[in-house]
């Protein structure tokens, strides 16, 4: 390089670092869209909402929820992946995104390539819920019912692919039964149909489910993590009665690849400091979720690892979208 080209780079360098730093100052200077790929009510969505409203009283711009569900929220993530890298659109997501990579063959996106890691926000347990009509009143007793009616008791889901279908799945050949999956946009509609006794059971997600089994509405058979839960401190897990059965749900957050350095780092100390409020801690704490509050890059790892292990699991349980 000539060095009248080496002095025009050095000289632009401090430039470019304020316009770096006088972006990161006036963002964001609008609205900022945040899309969740489930129907209100979710775990995604409940979580979204709590951050959300917690990081517009912080900065005095509207962070706005935009529910898209569909194809396991696949459908908010493409357009997630396609929206101008400013800032100004994010996605609230799942583990269920991850699943996502090796179950659909044509997403439309690449979670790793196109969209960029802001932070894990928390992690809850699943539950296996039912509705109070079932005579099964634990893990072990479900087992026998559905071995003598093969096919006939229902599970739901929120999507192929979800979270709950994994859950459902995992069970399903651990313990050699035949439960039917039925397919949701989301933790809302799920809780409806298992109160209304529509489905029979589900895996579902905490936050959703927990308020409806406090008020008796369904009962709790099992968790699904590898310690019972704070919040249900008095329901066991699946691993007692099924020896190794894990299983847990993620929510975090991210943004268009390319999205600049200085907006991604903003938004994940906004998300943090809005973890780190008392009132949204109690509240998550309530719904079960443990905080995790991951910088982007212990985010990207997050991702990078759970790709690996449930590929794996899609592959065993045969978990594939046609």
């Amino acid at each position: 390089m000539k060095l009248h080209s080496w002095i025009t780079v050095v000289a632009a360098l401090p430039c470019a670092l304020h316009a770096s730093s006088t972006l990161a100052q006036g963002y964001p200077a609008k609205p900022v869209r945040i899309l969740v790929g489930f129907a209100p009510g979710g775990g995604t969505d409940i979580m979204a909402r709590a951050v959300g409203a917690k990081m517009t009283e912080s900065v005095k711009q509207p962070f706005i929820i935009e529910n898209r569900p569909g194809a396991n929220a696949n459908v908010a993530a493409k357009l997630a992946a396609e929206a101008p890298a400013d800032g100004y659109t994010i996605l609230f997501m799942s583990v269920a995104h991850i699943m996502s990579k090796p179950v659909y063959k044509n997403l439309g996106y690449d979670i790793e390539r196109d969209l960029t890691p802001i932070t894990v926000v928390s992690e809850v347990s699943n539950v296996f819920a039912a509705h109070p009509s079932l005579p099964a009143h634990s893990v072990k007793a479900l087992i026998a019912l559905a071995k003598a009616k093969p096919g006939e008791l229902t599970y739901a889901t929120s999507g192929v692919g979800s979270p709950e279908h994994f859950a459902g799945e995992l069970f399903k050949m651990m313990t050699k039964t035949n439960l039917l999956p039925i397919p949701y946009k989301g933790g809302g509609p799920i809780a409806i149909d298992l109160m209304a006794g529509h489905v029979i059971t589900s895996f579902s997600t905490m936050p959703p489910i927990i308020p409806h089994i406090r008020a008796g509405r369904v009962k709790a058979l099992a968790v699904t993590k590898d310690k019972r839960a704070a919040v249900l401190p008095d329901v066991p897990t699946i691993a007692e009665t099924v020896p190794g059965y894990v299983m847990s749900t993620w929510y975090g957050a991210v943004a268009p690849a390319k999205t600049p350095r200085e907006i991604v780092v903003k938004l994940n100390q906004e998300m943090l400091k809005a973890l780190a409020a008392p009132d949204v801690k109690e509240r998550l704490a309530a719904l079960g979720a443990d905080i995790v509050a991951t910088s982007p890059e212990e985010t990207a790892a997050i991702f990078k690892a759970d790709i690996a292990k449930y590929t794996k699991v899609a592959r065993a349980a045969n978990i594939r979208a046609d």
